[in-house]
């Protein structure tokens, strides 16, 4: 059996896709509320970004 090669190509390609596809948004917030809203996150099951994201398409499309 021959043993998968790992090479960083992939991940090169993907930060490559990633940086021309995307960007990054940033806030600044108060530790408690980020903290509460950290473990509503966890508690639901529900990745943080998909809150945000969300947020944003629902104010868009309003």
């Amino acid at each position: 059996m021959t043993e998968k090669r790992k090479t960083t190509t992939s991940t090169a390609v993907k930060n490559r896709y990633n940086k021309k596809t995307y960007d990054v948004l940033s806030v600044r917030i108060k530790k408690e509320t980020l903290q509460a809203f950290k473990e509503k996150c966890l508690q639901e099951g529900i990745p943080q970004a998909r809150i945000i994201k969300k947020a944003i398409e629902d104010f868009l499309n309003s």
